[in-house]
């Protein structure tokens, strides 16, 4: 796999349920095939957006096997693969179907909470395992452990078949200090939408975007032209983005997007307990701002 088709811009696909609970997977097809359309570089199957913790295992498999299939080989599908137990995130690289899928999102183990020396071994059994390049997913908020700086560069020159990093942590001195002394090639990609212009000026890599799953062309034009130095007209599509972007997660991920996905008609407004609507009076906010905008 060239490591630089996952520059650019990355969707953490939603997974769209019906009224009964169940995967609308028509909704989904139409989801994949908007995003292509409309520019992004590749697509996350599996990640955090996904809600992946209320599937079950077949409909892990069928929602990977309908994005790969929707996709057709037209841009690279990476897939979410981790937890708190790295001889299980093992088994499930070794009985995954993983055609079609050019890499792994590996988020950090979570309730464990292991040292950096833990998360240090437990990304080498996994690099070891995995028949695919690892991209290392840093998300302390969610999971309680961070990938301190100078693990990631550790595992970025220690283990070849770790390509890159999702960095979700928020702390930019973090970030930066990675994107400094990483080796060439190695791959820093932003998990958070709402920094993803000052993180593109000090070197990351593009966005693994949950917003782009309603607006895939603004955050598109947005992550390319600042990969190419043309800052101002980043920044109009950044404070097109702001407010919506800010309103998204206020009340907790997916549910956000999944109001903005309803409400452009992409989806039913569906979610899986223990994830339930953002409140009345913020979903009235929502679309305040998209009549604005």
């Amino acid at each position: 796999m060239d490591i630089n088709s996952l520059r650019g811009l990355g969707v953490a696909l939603i997974t769209p349920f019906d009224k009964t609970g169940e995967v609308d997977y028509g909704s989904l097809e139409r989801l994949v095939e908007n995003q292509i359309q409309n520019g992004v570089n590749y697509l996350l199957a599996l990640g955090t957006t996904s809600e992946s913790p209320t599937l079950s295992p077949k409909e892990k498999h069928d929602v990977v096997r309908c994005i790969v299939s929707t996709a057709a080989g037209r841009v690279p599908v990476i897939m979410g693969c981790g937890g708190p137990s790295t001889s299980d995130v093992i088994n499930q690289l070794e009985h995954a179907d993983l055609t079609g899928i050019s890499a792994i999102l590996s988020v950090t183990p979570y309730y464990n909470r292991p040292s950096q020396e833990g998360l240090i071994e437990h990304y080498k059994e996994i690099a070891y395992h995995s028949p695919l390049p690892i991209i290392l997913y840093n998300v302390w908020k969610r999971t309680g452990c961070n990938i301190e700086a100078d693990t990631t560069l550790f595992l970025a020159n220690e283990c070849p078949n770790i390509v890159g990093i999702k960095e979700a942590s928020g702390n930019i001195n973090q970030i930066m200090k990675i994107v400094k002394h990483k080796p060439e090639g190695f791959l820093v990609l932003s998990g958070d939408d709402a920094i993803t212009l000052p993180l593109l000026a000090i070197g990351v890599d593009g966005l693994i975007s949950v917003v782009a799953n309603a607006f895939p062309y603004e955050v598109s034009q947005m992550v390319n032209l600042g990969l190419n130095n043309r800052f101002a007209e980043a920044r109009e599509y950044h404070q097109q983005l702001l407010d919506i972007t800010q309103a998204c997660f206020k009340e907790g991920n997916p549910a956000g997007i999944k109001v903005v996905l309803a409400l452009q008609n992409k989806i039913e407004h569906y979610l899986r307990l223990p994830l339930t609507r953002v409140s009345e009076q913020h979903q009235h906010y929502i679309k305040q701002l998209l009549t604005i905008n």
